[in-house]
């Protein structure tokens, strides 16, 4: 589970600069102040991102820099960054309402056609065709309410849809079928999206915010068991490890074995909005409420700790998301801008200006040749921007 499409409640006033020191734009979601505030009693935490990492311990020793000729180096275009931003690589119109969730699904190879799922504010979901730039389908299964989070389980044709009806749906879409195979009844209420996570072979692990404000439940798929409720004094099986985000601005680190913290950082001064996780170099980055990421790393004793922080442009971050290979990272911002920054080094490389108004999801695609690869963006203005940047290996 990734964040909110829009902010959730806080104990604290929002944000009040952006583009330097007048008032948010006009259309940004807003924290809401202290007297809007929805929490419960003092020092209750509530859910807002969760990831479900297997973190992979650093190997001890130095790594020599590689010279400027080894070709493992990430080449970025120089002469580009020169010039202006790109315009999109197409715009796809028509899903009726803002969009809060995208997925992509292009890893096959032909004749298989790469598509696009997004999740709307209307509650449909639509799949679109890359190559028509066309809907295949549109699906109707959250009563109408925002489908607020999107994950292919084992190719495009087997969905899961996450909407605020309070349901987590399985589709079967093969062979044309639109049709919802199952559900689970999450009891939440807020903005936190499910994170899923392959075990074996027709097997995943679901982790999704409970009815509890601070609890986070665990769930098998497709059986539906249930593998724990994380809590102060809960406990279940051998699991991986998992990371959440709290509206009061930490990252915790909890054991699946054990259901305890193994580690908790005060990231920010805001609520959590977006959180990724990269478990090769056991770093992840989190995005809030406010102007500043920041970035953690695990070392080996599993303990969280900030390498550094970025501060930004204007305040509000909906959603972060790595790109697979670890090069580069997108940011979708309150401003109505997609940042683009260098992984490695958080080196700021773009912003992406074309929406007019908030953008609440980006996604990468999983398109297995690099120059196929592609970003999309979906905002509240009812479209989604889709761009071809930085496709060098």
């Amino acid at each position: 589970m990734r964040t909110a499409p829009h902010p959730p409640a806080a104990a604290k006033s929002g944000p009040r600069a952006s583009r330097g020191s007048g008032p948010l734009p006009r259309g940004a979601p807003r924290v809401p102040g202290p007297r809007e505030a929805a929490l419960g009693t003092a020092g209750e935490r509530r859910v807002i991102a969760v990831s479900l990492p297997t973190p992979t311990p650093r190997r001890s020793g130095v790594r020599l820099p590689c010279p400027p000729c080894c070709p493992c180096r990430f080449a970025l275009p120089v002469a580009w960054m020169a010039q202006p931003p790109p315009d999109p690589h197409f715009v796809l119109r028509g899903t009726g309402a803002a969009v809060h969730a995208l997925h992509f699904s292009c890893g096959g190879g032909e004749p298989d056609i790469p598509v696009l799922f997004s999740g709307s504010e209307n509650g449909f979901i639509h799949v679109w065709n890359l190559k028509t730039h066309r809907v295949d389908a549109a699906l109707d299964g959250h009563g109408r309410k925002s489908v607020c989070g999107l994950k292919t389980m084992d190719g495009k044709e087997r969905l899961l849809s996450q909407g605020r009806d309070q349901r987590i749906c399985l589709w079967d879409l093969a062979e044309g079928r639109t049709s919802v195979t199952d559900s689970v009844f999450t009891e939440n209420v807020g903005f936190c999206r499910c994170s899923l996570l392959k075990v074996a072979e027709g097997r995943w692990l679901m982790a999704t915010a409970a009815k509890a404000l601070e609890e986070v439940q665990v769930l098998e798929l497709p059986s539906k068991t249930s593998v724990c409720t994380l809590k102060p004094e809960g406990s279940c099986g051998s699991q991986p490890s998992l990371l959440a985000g709290y509206e009061d601005g930490s990252v915790l680190l909890w054991n699946l074995s054990t259901g305890k913290v193994l580690s908790q950082l005060i990231c920010h001064q805001e609520p959590v909005m977006s959180l990724d996780f990269d478990s090769e170099k056991a770093k992840g980055i989190s995005g809030s409420s406010e102007k500043v990421l920041s970035i953690w790393s695990l070392n080996e004793q599993q303990n969280l700790q900030v390498q550094k922080t970025h501060r930004l442009v204007n305040a509000g971050i909906s959603d972060i998301t790595i790109r697979p290979d670890k090069k580069i990272l997108a940011t979708a911002g309150w401003d109505h801008r997609i940042r683009i920054f260098g992984w490695k080094k958080l080196k700021p490389l773009a912003v992406l200006d074309y929406h007019t108004a908030t953008v609440h999801s980006v996604s990468f695609s999983d398109h297995k040749s690099p120059s196929d690869r592609l970003l999309a963006a979906g905002a509240k203005d009812h479209r989604i921007s889709i761009w071809s940047i930085y496709t060098q290996t």
